[in-house]
C-alpha cells in the first residue's frame, strides 16, 4: 500500500501531515480532520476509547464531495486499490453520478448539507449508490487547521466516510420538502409582515400621529388607517406605499394559510397533524410546521427530541465541577421557535376546553384524546411549579416547550 500512502502524502496540500497504516489500510489525518488524539487507541482496542467501535465502511471506494452553486469538487479513495480519484464537475446530477459510475463499486459518498438541497442525496439513492448528507456542525475542526480549501474538505469527508466517523442527516422525502417549503415561506410572510407593520407605525409616529383606539392591526385600525391625510407629497406617497406593503403581505398571509389548511389535511400529514392538535396551544398551522420539519419522529424517543431541537442545557463540566449555560439552540430552528410559542398557551390556568380545541378532539381516537389532556395538565403543572421558584417567564417557556416535545413525539408515534 505504499504508493496509496505516497499519493495521500502528495494530495495533503503541503499540510505536513503523513498518513500512518492501520490494518493494512491508510488512516485518515485524525488529529487534523478528525479533531481526535486516540488514533492509536482506536487501532489497539478495535474502537474508541469509551469501547464504541467504529463501523467501518463496507465499499471499496467513498467519496468526498464538496458541493456548491457553480461546481462540484470530487476527492474519492479506492481503499483496495490504492487509488486517489479528484476531480471538478459542473452541479449537474447526471455528471456527477456518471463519474462516480466510472469508480471502482462498490461506492460510498457524502457531502455537507447546504442551500444546494437534497436532490444530488435522492439521485444517488435512485443510483443504488449510498450517501450520507452531514450536518457541517457535526464535523469536529480542530483550531490547528487553519487551511480550508475544497479538496481538503472533500478528501476529509472520504476518510471519514471510510472509517464510520460521519453520522448523516435525515433527507427529506420530495413530499415533506413540498409541504415544509410551504410552511416556511408562511413564516416568512409572517416576518414580512411584522417589518411591514413596524414601518409603516414608526412613519406616522415620526408625524406625531399615534392609535389610540384598541388593539392595532384590527378591522377598527385598518378604517383610522385609510382616514389619515397627508399635506406634503413626499410624505403621502411614503405613507400609501408602507400602507400598501401592509395590505399586500397580509394578503400573501392570508392565501399561504389557505394553502396550509388544505394541505394539512392530505392523507399523508392529516393523521399525524390531528394528533399533535389535540395539546392546547397546537392548531393547523403549528402542527403541519412540526410534522414537516421533524419528519420521521421514530427517529428519536422522547428523551432525544429535545436535544435534536436544541431545547436542553450547553453543558461545560470537568472532573467534579458541573456547569450548564443556555440552551444549545441546535438542530431545526423552525419547530424549535413553534414549540416555545406553543409552550406560552400553558401559562393560562386550566379550563374547559375552547369550541376550536374541543372540536380539534372531538375526531380523535380515546387514546389520543387522553394524551392530549394528560399533555395539557401536565404542561401547566410544570409551569406553575417554575413560576412558584421565581423562574423567568422566558426560562420557563423554554422548560415547558422541552417537555412539549416529547408529548409531540408521543402523539406523533402513537398508534391508534
Amino acid at each position: 500500500m505504499s504508493w496509496l500512502h505516497e499519493e495521500l502524502r502528495r494530495s495533503d496540500d503541503a499540510s505536513g501531515v503523513t498518513a500512518l497504516g492501520w490494518f493494512g489500510h491508510p488512516a485518515p489525518r485524525w488529529h487534523v480532520d478528525a479533531g481526535h488524539a486516540l488514533w492509536a487507541q482506536v487501532g489497539a482496542r478495535g474502537g474508541a476509547a469509551g469501547g464504541r467501535r467504529h463501523r467501518m465502511s463496507n465499499e471499496r471506494t467513498t467519496v468526498g464531495l464538496d458541493v456548491h452553486a457553480r461546481s462540484v469538487v470530487a476527492e474519492a479513495v479506492d481503499w483496495a486499490g490504492g487509488r486517489v480519484f479528484s476531480q471538478r464537475l459542473v452541479p449537474a446530477n447526471d455528471v456527477v453520478l456518471g463519474w462516480v459510475a466510472q469508480l471502482p463499486g462498490p461506492v460510498a459518498v457524502a457531502y455537507e448539507a447546504g442551500p444546494t438541497g437534497f436532490g444530488l442525496a435522492r439521485a444517488f439513492g435512485s443510483a443504488g449508490v449510498r450517501c450520507e448528507v452531514v450536518a457541517p456542525s457535526k464535523l469536529e475542526r480542530p483550531p490547528g487547521d487553519r487551511v480550508k480549501t475544497d479538496r481538503r474538505d472533500a478528501r476529509r469527508l472520504a476518510r471519514l466516510l471510510h472509517i464510520g466517523e460521519i453520522c448523516g442527516i435525515g433527507i427529506p422525502s420530495v413530499i415533506q420538502e413540498d409541504a415544509r417549503d410551504l410552511v416556511r415561506a408562511r413564516e416568512d410572510a409572517r416576518a414580512d409582515l411584522m417589518r411591514a407593520r413596524h414601518r409603516l407605525s414608526k412613519l406616522l409616529l415620526r408625524h406625531g400621529i399615534v392609535y389610540y383606539g384598541g388593539r392595532a392591526w384590527t378591522g377598527r385600525h385598518e378604517r383610522w388607517l385609510r382616514a389619515q391625510r397627508f399635506e406634503l407629497p413626499g410624505t403621502r406617497v411614503a405613507f400609501e406605499e408602507a400602507f400598501d406593503a401592509v395590505l399586500s403581505v397580509s394578503a400573501r398571509r392570508d392565501r399561504l394559510d389557505e394553502a396550509i389548511t388544505v394541505t394539512a389535511a392530505a392523507p399523508q400529514w392529516a393523521p399525524v397533524v390531528s394528533r399533535l392538535c389535540a395539546v392546547r396551544g397546537i392548531a393547523t398551522l403549528t402542527g403541519l410546521g412540526l410534522a414537516v420539519e421533524i419528519g420521521d419522529w421514530d427517529r428519536f424517543t422522547g428523551a432525544s427530541i429535545g436535544a435534536y431541537l436544541g431545547l436542553v442545557p450547553s453543558e461545560s463540566s470537568s472532573g467534579n465541577s458541573r456547569s450548564q449555560g443556555p440552551i444549545t439552540k441546535t438542530g431545526n430552528t423552525h419547530a424549535r421557535r413553534l414549540l416555545v410559542e406553543a409552550a406560552w398557551h400553558h401559562q393560562k390556568p386550566l379550563r374547559a376546553p375552547s369550541k376550536a380545541l374541543a372540536a380539534r378532539r372531538a375526531g380523535l381516537s380515546p387514546p389520543a384524546r387522553a394524551r392530549g389532556e394528560a399533555a395539557d395538565r401536565r404542561l401547566h403543572h410544570r409551569w406553575s411549579t417554575l413560576a412558584a421558584r421565581k423562574k423567568r417567564p422566558t426560562v420557563i417557556a423554554v422548560a415547558v416547550a422541552r417537555e412539549l416535545a416529547g408529548w409531540c413525539w408521543s402523539l406523533a408515534t402513537l398508534k391508534d
